[in-house]
């Protein structure tokens, strides 16, 4: 494949730069995905499991956490006490109120 470089536009040549970059990332992640199913049909031949071998396990997922706080106008209007606080509690904090005063 023999391509002029010097006869394309600067438009041409942002195109073909994208269309290169895409091409590597594509042909990287074929060549990893195919090691990885070699690997894990090797390691099923010899009865264990990919994961098994390298330790790594799925990855564990939180639970939604409880709810500890309610705001005193809206009790529906809830917070765990994790994460940024709401404006809500905050608010009353700031008027003097404890969390205490606020806990379900």
């Amino acid at each position: 494949m023999n391509l002029d470089l010097n006869s394309l536009s600067l438009k041409e040549l942002k195109d073909l730069q994208s269309q290169v970059a895409k091409a590597l990332s594509g042909y990287e992640d074929r060549r990893k995905r195919d090691a990885l199913a070699e690997l894990e049909e090797k390691a099923k031949a010899m009865g264990f499991s990919l994961a098994e071998l390298t330790g790594v396990t799925a990855t564990r997922k939180r639970s939604p956490s409880v709810a500890k706080y309610a705001n005193p106008a809206n009790k529906a209007d809830t917070w765990s006490g994790r994460g940024r606080k709401p404006r809500w509690f905050s608010e009353a904090l700031a008027k003097g109120r404890k969390p205490e005063d606020l806990a379900l």
